[in-house]
């Protein structure tokens, strides 16, 4: 109790009132208690600001949230091993042609194996959508819709590994690679946020582009937070996420000071403090330099993060000089006054945010956005139905994932994504077409529609093949 009541006062300093989820710290006996009691207190898995919690909806919540953090952690060994064969095998497969010249190879003793750290290894996600060329037909002079192409093609390249990271971006872009980097999460202890940078630059313009890495499936580090429903609430920001805080570089105890010490814990920096600082070394080396930050999914939600933590410490030039945001099948981040903040600042600070949903995606529709979770989406949403027509919305349709209304139309639409699947080569060039592995994906869209949807393949031909009105402000667009 002792140590629960150091740490309750530890984020008092920085947090005006949260609920921290610790599921390390869970004990079955008390699971159970939390649905039949609202005293919070005696529960050393759960520290809030509050001592009860009267509403049975919010408490089954948390025993969701926790449950699903719990079997993560016990899973974590079984689904890293998993994705790891699954990854090599269809890796196996392409690099050796097909199964049945992969049989002759080994017959014969000449099969090529993949090596996992090689430049051409493909990661599972990366499997879906094997493209490596950037649109020639979208130009720097494009604006927004260039940026947006650029950045859904770095936030597809983030998973993979450091070599092909740094080949796709010499070899394919033409572009300056400026590193790839491992990030400590102080909750899980152990690094748990990717990203990596590149510089696009030429005569008419310099920007530096920073790609957060989104949910791999078989990542439960972080699908844990994705699930941790924690939140903070910063004094005149609202409440955020925990979750995805942690893996920006929270640190423990203390939340988010100027500055932080390195221990003898981290093996690795914090997200937060290294790109700031990184990102300040290089745009210190001219003034023409600007920046945009990415990321599809998870990394989504982490590079919208980025930008509010600099507004809470006032990092003017990095804020004078960020071009914009740019996210793909981001997932919620706060609350409803976290969204007043974020717009006005960002207005204030005349920052382009671009939250891009292809069709059913069911990412974007978490957290709930209802009465218990009370999380809002807010900026520019850039909806694009299953033919890439996009517009700008002020709401998703059928907003929360799960209704039972929706479950029809819903099927029925990922019934004509998998015929596109065979059509789209025909319709719309060959570099549209779609291999086997996002095929049987789209099958289990059937099933579960709203999980083929988050693939990097759509959200990449959204940027390519939709109008480009999207970017403008409303009076500009052509009737």
């Amino acid at each position: 109790m002792e140590d629960q009541a150091e740490t309750r006062a530890c984020d008092k300093g920085f947090s005006c009132s949260y609920m921290i989820l610790k599921p390390e710290e869970l004990k079955f006996v008390d699971l159970f208690r939390i649905l039949f009691s609202s005293n919070l207190e005696d529960r050393k898995f759960v520290n809030s600001s509050a001592e009860t919690e009267e509403n049975f909806r919010h408490r089954w919540l948390i025993f969701i949230s926790i449950v699903a953090q719990k079997f993560l952690i016990f899973t974590f060994k079984p689904m890293s091993w998993m994705g790891s064969v699954i990854e090599m095998w269809v890796n196996l497969l392409s690099i050796n042609q097909n199964f049945f010249v992969l049989m002759l190879n080994l017959v014969r003793g000449k099969a090529v194996m993949p090596e996992k750290n090689s430049a051409t290894f493909i990661s599972f996600i990366g499997n879906f959508d094997k493209r490596m060329k950037l649109d020639n037909d979208i130009k720097p002079g494009d604006g927004c819709r260039y940026y947006s192409a650029l950045s859904m093609m770095a936030s597809k390249a983030s998973y993979e590994n450091r070599a092909y990271i740094e080949t796709i971006v010499k070899d394919h872009w033409k572009m300056e690679y400026l590193g790839f980097y491992d990030y400590w999460n102080d909750y899980q202890e152990k690094a748990t946020t990717q990203l990596f940078f590149l510089r696009d630059k030429s005569d008419d313009h310099d920007t530096i582009v920073v790609a957060f890495r989104g949910t791999e499936p078989y990542d439960a580090d972080a699908w844990c937070s994705d699930f941790d429903l924690s939140w903070y609430e910063l004094p005149e920001m609202g409440k955020i996420h925990g979750g995805f805080m942690k893996a920006l570089g929270l640190q423990k105890n203390v939340g988010w000071p100027m500055e932080y010490k390195e221990n003898e814990i981290r093996k690795e920096p914090l997200a937060y403090y290294h790109i700031r600082d990184k990102l300040k070394a290089l745009l210190s080396e001219s003034e023409k330099t600007k920046y945009i930050v990415t990321g599809h999914s998870l990394g989504g939600a982490l590079a919208i993060l980025f930008p509010a933590i600099l507004f809470f410490h006032e990092e003017k030039l990095l804020l004078q000089r960020l071009e914009g945001v740019y996210t793909y099948g981001q997932p919620r981040v706060g609350d409803e006054k976290f969204g007043k903040y974020m717009e006005n600042k960002l207005k204030e600070h005349k920052i382009r945010y671009f939250r891009v949903v292809y069709g059913n995606d069911m990412v974007p529709r978490l957290p709930y956005d209802d009465m218990d979770l009370l999380f809002k989406h807010f900026g520019t949403c850039l909806y694009y139905n299953r033919h890439y027509q996009g517009k700008v919305v002020p709401e998703l349709l059928n907003k929360n994932y799960f209704s039972a209304l929706s479950a029809i139309p819903m099927m029925i639409n990922a019934v004509f994504e998998l015929i596109r699947s065979f059509t789209i080569c025909f319709s719309k060039g060959p570099e549209y077409k779609e291999g086997r592995f996002l095929r049987v994906f789209r099958i289990i869209g059937l099933v579960i529609p709203g999980v083929s949807a988050h693939s990097t393949q759509d959200y990449v031909n959204s940027t390519r093949l939709g109008s480009p009105d999207v970017f403008l402000p409303p009076q500009e667009i052509a009737p």
